[in-house]
């Protein structure tokens, strides 16, 4: 049994980081009232740019390149984001259109330039990724350290580490306090002397960042290039981990790694005593038959921000 949750849990939490990091991008935005479909678009520019920026400059810095290719993608993908942000917010156009044509334009212009620089269909694969590390100390913990904190990737402890970052920011901090209030009663908040445009393009921009740190590791870690199958759901998935979350930071990494549960099982079941013998196919299918159930029991019961969806003019109910 140890053997089996060592070889589980690892992989269950390093296919959870990509969608931890989207998760908690999308817990900013929706908490300050934007619905924001397209983290899938943005983790689609995060991973294109990732990949890119890792075959291009992986001979100038070396070890650093996902590290820098993971900090480009973040920037990209919050760029890209204030699209979403001045169609959303500043055009009141409806939020969920917005964020489908998100999703459509990030990958039809993401193929059009891997089609123009590479001339195939997708990119070359990555030879300069993430290593996997034992944590000093707690990977030596009896039967915990070599199931939690060994044969890791840093980007996944980063996430688990940032969602807790997150909570504190959201609900200690006057900032968060400000997100929650814009997102719950914006003409209370502009009362009180908010800016609710500039909280809520703060916000965007911030789950345009963190998408774009989860596509760059997705693409890093685990498809190693990109192309039109690299971010297959994972968005739509993160933005169920969102909902399942409850709009929480916590409950969105919960959430996430139980998706990456889910997932890992798709790839080390066949290594697993007891599910060698289930069809390939039906593990395939498993993380997003888990997401229908989890959306399907929890959706009733979770409360979203008040005026979540809902475009603010300034003066007006």
């Amino acid at each position: 049994m140890l053997h089996i949750l060592e070889i589980i849990i690892p992989s269950a939490i390093f296919f959870a980081a990509p969608l931890i990091f989207t998760a908690l991008g999308g817990v900013f935005s929706e908490r300050s009232g934007v619905v924001n479909i397209g983290l899938e678009g943005l983790m689609v520019i995060g991973a294109f740019t990732g990949v890119v920026f890792n075959l291009t400059f992986a001979d100038q810095f070396g070890e650093f390149t996902p590290w820098l290719a993971m900090v480009v993608a973040m920037v990209v993908a919050s760029i890209f984001s204030l699209m979403h942000a001045v169609a959303a917010i500043s055009l009141r156009a409806d939020q969920v259109v917005s964020g489908v044509a998100i999703n459509f334009l990030a990958l039809g212009l993401s193929l059009f330039l891997v089609k123009m620089w590479y001339g195939k269909g997708q990119t070359d694969q990555v030879q300069v990724g993430f290593d996997k590390i034992d944590i000093p100390i707690l990977s030596k913990i009896p039967v915990l350290g070599p199931i939690l904190f060994s044969n890791g990737y840093v980007p996944s402890y980063l996430a688990i580490v940032l969602a807790f970052v997150v909570w504190y920011v959201i609900y200690k901090t006057p900032f968060g306090l400000r997100l929650r209030a814009v997102g719950e009663h914006p003409m209370a908040a502009d009362t009180m002397g908010i800016n609710v445009a500039k909280m809520r393009y703060i916000a965007v921009m911030l789950s345009g960042a963190l998408a774009g740190i989860g596509g760059s590791i997705y693409a890093t870690i685990i498809s190693r290039d990109f192309s039109h199958a690299t971010i297959s759901g994972q968005g739509f998935m993160a933005l169920a981990a969102m909902i399942f979350g409850k709009w929480h930071p916590l409950g969105a990494m919960g959430a996430a790694l139980f998706f990456g549960f889910a997932q890992s099982l798709s790839i080390v079941g066949q290594a697993i005593p007891f599910l060698k013998n289930v069809p390939t196919v039906y593990l395939l299918i498993l993380p997003y038959a888990l997401t229908i159930l989890a959306l399907t029991g929890f959706i009733g019961r979770a409360d979203a921000p008040k005026a979540l969806g809902t475009p603010y003019v300034k003066g007006k109910r």
